[in-house]
Parts: C-alpha cells; structure tokens; sequence
C-alpha cells in the first residue's frame, strides 16, 4: 500500500526487473501487479488520502473462507483492521491484527490465485512476524491456520519457530519484544531473494531508497534491511549457491 502507487511501481521495476501490470478496471483503482519472469510476487495499491497508514507490505495467508477464518481468528483474540470484502471477482480478503498486533492479512482466491513464483532472484523467499508476544502468536497460528510450528532457537538470546503445513517451512515466528526500539509494534516482514545483497543495496539507494539495516552475513544467507523512496520497508538474502 504505497502513497504513490507509480513511484513505487517504478523503483520496484528497475531494482528488481520486475513488470508492472496496472488494472484498467476503475473498480481496482489502478491496482498494480506485479511480476517476475511472468509469475506474479507482489501488488501495490494506491493509499487512500484519508489512508490511516500507507507505505507498508502486508503480508497475506491463503483461506477457503475469509469470513470463516476471520471469526475463527477473533475468537482467538484478534481484531479486525479490515473487515471481510469481495474484490471483484479475483477473490476475498481481510487484514487482521493477531493477539500481538501484527497486521496480517486473509485472502480467499478466485481468479487471483496469489504467488507465481517463490523462492528465486526477485521473488520473495521468505516471511516471518516481529512479535511482541511470542507465546501468543505460536498459539494463536497454530490454533486459527493448522501451522505446524518448529522450534529453532529456544535461549535468552535468540527465540525462533519455524511454521509448515506438511511440507517444508515457509514462514517464522521470531521473539522480536526485546529488541523492536519502544513504541513499534510486532509486525510481519518479507524478504526478497536476490544474487548479490550489497550490489541490491547499492542499486536501492541508487533508485531513492534507504538503508535500515547494514547487510550481514548469517547461516541463512547474507541479509539487509532496506526500505523504497515512500519508506515501505523489507528485506534482502541471499540466494544458497546453485
């Protein structure tokens, strides 16, 4: 959800090589897919101008039901952001806060069927929620969407799960409470494959974007932390050699 929609279509294009399809139904507002390689990573939507927040990536999970799961959800603890709607005939949606406050976001497909690729240079291969109450988010993913959770790292120092569905793993839950600076909430982020993390850098703030986190190297790949010129915030790793 960008404050401007085309700016932010147009640094998403040159950094990564993606293609912009804009949606010439009016009832889309211009809504924007985007691509990589003809399979389908990521959309942008233009923030309305009385939008309570804007610049920001959600995160959205697969349901059969939006208003099934969206109740299923309340009643173990979340609230709704954004009630149950029908969007055209792509599909249904609904964006939630968990029992932690991290903003997520429920999608029943129709002809929109979600992610066209995964998991290569410039498509996403990675989600995980910051959360401020870490035993609440397990239990509540758990109980509302079947997650299989995994515990990675269980110490003072570093608490981390790993969620699947009968496969292998494709999001985490990391114990953020310690380390989120005061006053930010839990959130869901995304990571966006890529060959070269500091080249990727270089070419954000190249194109207007910013830093936030200095690239490391770390047992799953060298990473950083970065935002577009509009402030919406993800992340780069590495791709495993070959």
């Amino acid at each position: 959800m960008s404050s401007d929609a085309q700016q932010a279509s147009l640094f998403y294009t040159e950094s990564f090589g993606w293609t912009a399809e804009v949606s010439e139904d009016p009832q889309y507002g211009g809504y924007t897919v985007m691509s990589n390689d003809g399979g389908v990573v990521a959309g942008i939507g233009q923030a309305p101008d009385d939008a309570p927040f804007s610049n920001l990536w959600t995160t959205y999970l697969e349901v059969d039901d939006t208003e099934k799961a969206t109740a299923s959800a309340v009643e173990s603890g979340a609230q709704i952001m954004m009630p149950a709607m029908r969007v055209g005939d792509q599909g249904s949606m609904a964006v939630l806060a968990d029992p932690a406050g991290a903003a997520i976001g429920l999608w029943q497909p129709d002809q929109h069927r979600g992610f066209g690729v995964i998991g290569e240079a410039g498509a996403p291969v990675w989600h995980e929620v910051m959360s401020r109450n870490y035993d609440a988010a397990l239990a509540f993913y758990a109980r509302v969407f079947g997650w299989t959770l995994t515990t990675m790292e269980d110490s003072d120092e570093f608490r981390y799960s790993t969620a699947s569905l009968g496969g292998d793993p494709f999001a985490g839950v990391m114990d953020a409470n310690a380390i989120l600076p005061e006053g930010v909430p839990s959130f869901w982020q995304f990571y966006i494959g890529v060959e070269d993390v500091d080249a990727s850098v270089a070419k954000v703030e190249e194109l207007g974007g910013s830093l936030i986190r200095e690239p490391q190297d770390t047992p799953y790949g060298r990473m950083a932390g970065v935002a577009d010129p509009l402030g919406a915030a993800f992340n780069l790793n590495s791709l495993p050699a070959g």
